[in-house]
């Protein structure tokens, strides 16, 4: 396993490849409908586990709506949910991308960052999810299926990290190296004890 051409050295949680590929039910499962009827669609039209996971990403960043962005109050959690409601906060998608990957047999984790939750120390901080990645011929690398607006323009790449948000340590942010085979379980309460996603703006961990 390596690393190629990061702003950061990733820790793994695991030197077990195979804890990056299984399923974590209820949350993370690809033998549900709606994971399984999507990994079909992604594998008939690519062969190579690049671009498979390529067009994973392109899905969970594009298909899935983010919550905040819609204004909508609904919470997903599960990738099944998620994808069969079209939506869910940046969390929910990368269990989405997780699961799309791992039902592909591509090694996916989970990663943090600390962020300011409306672009000023006095809106406070929020944990900001997003993925790892490994394919044999680049190593690890990580992707943020949060979804695209105006000031954010995430890709696919397998060198030059292209995520959604640029760390401002000054500001406080902070970028975790962390590549956890499960999602944080801090995140995942927060997400099952909140009601409305609005509300879920504010009640988000603060820091792993």
């Amino acid at each position: 396993m390596g690393w190629r051409l990061s702003a950061m050295k990733l820790q793994l949680e695991s030197d077990r490849i195979e804890d990056y590929l299984g399923e974590i039910p209820p949350i993370i499962e690809f033998s549900t409908p709606k994971v399984k009827e999507t990994i079909a669609a992604i594998e008939a039209k690519a062969s190579t586990p690049r671009e498979r996971a390529r067009l994973a990403f392109e899905f969970a960043r594009d298909e899935i709506s983010h919550s905040f962005d819609t204004n909508s109050e609904k919470v997903t959690i599960a990738a099944e949910d998620a994808i069969a409601q079209k939506e869910g906060i940046c969390f929910a998608k990368s269990h989405v991308l997780a699961a799309l990957l791992r039902g592909m047999n591509i090694p996916a984790g989970f990663c943090y960052q600390r962020v300011l939750r409306k672009g000023t120390v006095e809106s406070g901080y929020a944990l900001h999810g997003l993925n790892a990645v490994y394919l044999e011929d680049a190593g690890w690398f990580r992707l943020d299926p949060r979804g695209n607006k105006p000031g954010v323009d995430s890709q696919f790449s397998t060198e030059e990290e292209k995520l959604a948000y640029p760390i401002r340590e000054e500001l406080g942010e902070f970028d975790y190296p962390h590549v956890l085979t499960e999602p944080l379980l801090s995140v995942v309460r927060a997400m099952r004890e909140t009601e409305n996603c609005k509300t879920l703006f504010f009640d988000r961990p603060e820091s792993m």
